[in-house]
């Protein structure tokens, strides 16, 4: 161990507003649309060490990230890693990959390697279908992503990335449920997907390029909110023979109208749930909106309140001021 302060790395959560086109009529695939929400995040301590080590929550999961990293780069890789904090896993709030991102850009500054993102992800397997999480991770706000071309190993394009407008906010709960499809399930679930109607591929095209796009730009909330509110219906639409319903069925469906009636603008689930979300114009009716849904939620659920992220993950040297 030695005297040099440790390398942190806080990564924020990833809403997943919805994917563009299941289709691939044209040569790409998904495509989606997400944001950065800075709670709940992730929080990674790395420190130089005699060997490879990991402690907290998904300690499991950094070592596989990190011995993937080491043998993607053919080095040794002698650090010790703590997760302070952590994003909840399989809740479609991006946990994986921003776990990932985050262990091979801190082992990546300590090695000396590059730190560009697709180099990160590349490292570490990551953005194999969705570009979201990546270029969340990279620079927060909104982002836009041009899907993925088949067979090709490269993270999809960054076609836009927009901040939010400041005064407004997103409540974000994730009740206590089902988890979301991850992993080789996720895979085998997107394999028995039917291709969507081209109509309704065309008809999200339109919608992000001329109506939420433009309202995001001019700070129009009502327009963002109902592009979004659209995109979620016929993107939910496609994923309903896997997860039950244009929303995942319980208490992720009954969270959604209950956001919808409450006043939130733009809601949805992110990803395959069950995390769900609402956006709202400033700070009062998001704390308002955010008790109202800590009193609906069920044992064991959270709920997250703020503003949307201004950048991508943080990375300093210094000591963490949390309790391990």
């Amino acid at each position: 161990m030695t005297g040099e302060p440790a390398l942190l790395v806080e990564a924020p959560a990833r809403l997943h507003f919805g994917v563009l086109d299941l289709r691939g009529d044209l040569g790409r695939r998904f495509g989606g649309i997400g944001a950065a929400v800075p709670a709940p995040s992730l929080l990674l301590e790395a420190r130089p060490a005699s060997g490879l080590a990991a402690q907290g929550p998904d300690a499991a999961r950094v070592l596989a990230f990190a011995r993937r990293f080491a043998e993607h780069h053919g080095v040794e890789l002698p650090v010790s890693f703590r997760v302070h904090r952590a994003i909840p896993s399989h809740a479609g709030l991006g946990s994986g990959t921003q776990l990932a991102l985050a262990v091979a850009r801190a082992a990546a500054e300590l090695a000396g390697l590059p730190t560009e993102v697709t180099a990160l992800a590349r490292a570490v397997d990551r953005g194999l279908r969705s570009g979201v999480g990546t270029w969340t991770f990279a620079h927060g706000g909104f982002v836009l992503e041009g899907g993925r071309v088949d067979h090709a190993d490269r993270v999809a394009p960054l076609l836009a990335r927009l901040p939010f407008p400041a005064p407004w906010r997103c409540v974000v709960a994730v009740p206590r449920g089902k988890p979301g499809l991850a992993g080789d399930q996720e895979a085998a679930a997107f394999a028995r997907l039917p291709p969507p109607d081209a109509h309704e591929v065309e008809r999200v095209a339109h919608l992000v390029l001329m109506q939420l796009l433009p309202a995001l730009a001019e700070a129009d909330l009502m327009g963002f909110g109902t592009a979004l509110g659209e995109v979620q219906r016929i993107t939910g639409g496609w994923f309903a023979p896997a997860q039950g319903g244009v929303f995942a069925p319980g208490e992720t469906r009954e969270l959604v109208e209950r956001l919808r009636a409450w006043g939130a603008v733009g809601v949805g689930q992110s990803s395959w749930g069950p995390a769900v979300y609402g956006i709202v114009g400033d700070a009062a009716a998001s704390r308002a909106l955010a008790g109202r849904v800590q009193g609906a939620l069920g044992p064991g659920g959270a709920v997250y309140e703020g503003g949307f992220s201004p950048g991508g993950a943080r990375v300093w040297r210094g000591e963490p001021s949390v309790s391990g």
